[in-house]
């Protein structure tokens, strides 16, 4: 069942990251720092979303950088 998780989690982060990557390459950006609309931007907030996700598989809690 664990893995079942993981692999939903990882499997939403990787289509998040292609999109994000899709967004970058069609504003001719190679980070999302480079565009204006960084702080607005739905595609990013949901890969970063996506990502926190995948960390936690859903658990929610802090993270320590």
């Amino acid at each position: 069942m664990q893995s079942d998780v993981s692999d939903i989690f990882e499997q939403t982060l990787q289509e998040k990251k292609s999109e994000l990557q899709a967004c970058q390459k069609a504003k001719n950006v190679l980070t999302c720092s480079d565009c204006d609309k960084m702080f607005e931007c739905e595609t990013r907030k949901a890969y970063v979303k996506a990502v926190y996700e995948s960390m936690s598989k859903g658990q929610g809690g802090g993270f320590e950088f």
